[in-house]
């Protein structure tokens, strides 16, 4: 497949008209569509129905392990508030459960190339509990502790040290995620996490002498107390650490969704200028180190997998942002986890009680999901391929999907004219190209397709663009 991968350009005059509200598209349909009527039934059909045909879909696994030493401000993930590390105990006898219920609805020769533990705070779970969920998962599920595999986990640098990274990557870990934010004090102060640069270097470190394929980290702008030369020394020191891959995301201050938000004084925050200041700056520097922008968020070096993909056509996006496995069946494992199987998503129960409740009943924790339609499926891949490739062959996708494109999605290229008169994009009567002006406004391009948003009150769900 051909894609359309070109150089962004920055203008901060465009991204600043479209800085709206919208979703970030881990999901078409997204998560407020999701309702109960979709149930554990329903979910055990769609699992035992995906292990049909000659050649089932490799399975991706999520991990969600929602302990937390102590609260980041900013935080808007499940996560529960503890220094008891003993409560992890009661959640892993569960989540135990819960893996052998759902393991046994997929064929064990079906690969398990994708695991993610992500949290909360997965290394919460100190080497022996971690050792004991990998052994649940070796008994369900084709788990391989060497080969090809994409085996990640979130690591907070204040609660580990490089003996524990090693020791993950005997239990077969082979990529690193690291939270770091912003190593500016005063922002560290305001968001409730103190981070050193020494920290975060050992994890890294044994990390990469440990043999991890790749070391990923995440920052955030636009929190409180931030300032352009304090986010610039914390990507100079970012860029010294020489990670893989960078995320920067936009902090989202959603306090009537996320009680933790609530303790940040929004007089604090960045204004939008200066918010988008922080982006632009980032987005620079980390260009000028070197790094491709993937989308989104998200930057790579050259020779990364994610770079490969997207050369190759062959990126996709899931719940954890850009992929190099889309063509995987998703399994979400833990409390408020989500599942992608087949053409359907179910999220687990989003409390401890209800998740823990459905389990000693003997139940898989389904508390809701969605069936895809097959306008949601077409639309879905529409999104795909203009958020991962930056174009859109009509024809071949009208051909490939049996439906006339132009007249299917009439008011879709309506909406999207807007798009092409501003310069995001270039529209013919074969395709739809983005443009190095639009490359860092995927999610407006993408919105044009999303048959959800004109419902009320979904704007109040979504972050802004940037």
């Amino acid at each position: 497949m051909r894609t359309n991968i070109t150089v962004p350009e920055f203008d901060p005059v465009l991204v600043a008209r479209y800085d709206v509200a919208g979703p970030r598209y881990t999901s078409y349909p997204t998560a407020p569509q999701f309702h109960a009527g979709f149930d554990e039934a329903a979910f055990r059909e769609v699992a035992t129905a995906s292990n049909e045909g000659e050649s089932p879909r490799p399975l991706s696994l999520y991990v969600h392990v929602p302990f937390c030493f102590s609260p980041c401000f900013y935080c808007g993930c499940t996560r529960v508030i503890t220094r008891d590390v003993t409560r992890a105990d009661r959640y892993l006898d569960h989540l135990r459960r819960e893996i052998a219920l759902v393991g046994s609805l997929f064929d064990r020769k079906r690969p398990l190339l994708q695991l993610h533990l992500g949290g909360g705070t997965p290394n919460f779970l100190d080497a022996p509990r971690m050792e004991r969920l990998v052994g649940a998962l070796e008994s369900s599920f084709s788990y391989r502790r060497e080969g090809q595999r994409e085996y990640g986990i979130e690591i907070d640098p204040r609660y580990a040290d490089g003996r524990y990274v090693r020791d993950l990557a005997a239990l077969g870990f082979n990529r690193l995620s690291v939270g770091i934010q912003d190593f500016d004090a005063e922002v560290q102060v305001a968001v409730n996490r103190i981070q050193s640069v020494a920290q975060t270097r050992e994890v890294i470190e044994a990390a990469c002498d440990a043999g991890y394929g790749s070391v990923s980290v995440d920052l955030i702008y636009g929190l409180p107390r931030q300032t352009l030369a304090g986010f610039a020394q914390t990507l100079d020191e970012v860029i010294a650490l020489a990670p893989d891959r960078i995320a920067v995301y936009g902090y989202a201050h959603m306090p009537h969704l996320f009680k933790a938000q609530q303790q940040i004084d929004a007089a604090e925050l960045p204004g939008a200028a200066q918010r988008l200041a922080l982006f632009g700056q980032a987005f620079r520097m980390l260009c000028e180190a070197g790094y491709v922008y993937v989308g989104m968020d998200h930057f790579a070096r050259a020779d990364d997998e994610l770079v490969r993909a997207q050369r190759t056509g062959t990126l996709q996006r899931n719940f954890q942002g850009y992929s190099t496995h889309g063509d995987c069946d998703i399994v979400g494992l833990g409390v408020s986890s989500i599942s992608r199987v087949g053409a359907s998503y179910s999220q687990n129960a989003r409390d401890l009680i209800g998740y823990e409740a459905a389990l000693d009943a003997g139940r898989l924790p389904v508390a809701r999901g969605l069936m895809l339609s097959g306008d949601d499926v077409v639309r879905r891949e529409i999104i795909g391929e203009l958020m991962c490739h930056g174009e859109l062959e009509m024809p071949r996708f009208g051909a490939r999907h049996k439906l006339p494109f132009a007249e299917t999605f009439a008011a879709e290229l309506g909406r999207l004219a807007r798009c092409a008169d501003d310069g995001l994009v270039t529209i013919d009567d074969s395709s739809i190209r983005v443009t190095p002006r639009g490359r860092l406004l995927l999610r407006n391009v993408a919105m044009c397709f999303d048959a959800y948003l004109d419902r009320p009150s979904e704007a109040a769900r979504y972050s802004r663009t940037i």
